[in-house]
């Protein structure tokens, strides 16, 4: 016999999995557009979304790699291929990576938006706002993401400040 209560979950895991199968879907087509954007502006979406979705389950390295490029872009104003500069210079290193406390509200805006935005420099935007979104949502996590980057070698690609 199933109960009320088991009815509700599997009501609400349902809800839930059909929103996360939504987020799939747009993030896919923002994806796929970004691919043939200037400014390769690619890496900015991947880091946006890898926060925004992360799990408890999720690999340590990639939230913390999304969360390097969220705030080198937002706080710092990098360019996608700087961003990836300092990800493979991290990369490069044996380390174990931080736990990053996941907060609950990661933000209001989502890539359903991002995709609802129309084509071109209104989407551009909306990228950007979602990545500001969510790397305020992580804003806890600014001083261990930021230390994170005290020993990269080529102070060249790092502004300093």
């Amino acid at each position: 016999m199933t109960s009320r209560r088991s009815r509700m979950n599997t009501s609400a895991d349902f809800r839930y999995s059909s929103s996360l199968d939504t987020m799939r879907l747009a993030y896919d087509e923002v994806y796929v557009y970004t691919m043939g954007r200037p400014g390769f502006i690619l890496e900015h979406v991947v880091d946006a979304y890898g926060a925004h979705t992360s799990t408890s389950d999720s690999q340590p390295i990639g939230l913390v790699f999304a969360l390097l490029g969220l705030y080198l872009h937002v706080e710092k104003h990098f360019s996608r291929r700087q961003v990836q500069t300092v990800h493979t210079l991290l990369g490069r290193r044996q380390r174990a990576w931080p736990i990053v406390d996941l907060p609950n509200d990661r933000g209001a805006m989502t890539v359903a938006e991002v995709l609802a935005a129309s084509a071109g420099p209104e989407r551009e935007q909306a990228i950007d706002a979602w990545c500001e979104c969510v790397w305020h949502a992580f804003h806890a996590s600014r001083t261990r993401i930021r230390d994170l980057l005290a020993g990269v070698p080529d102070r060249a690609v790092i502004p300093q400040g």
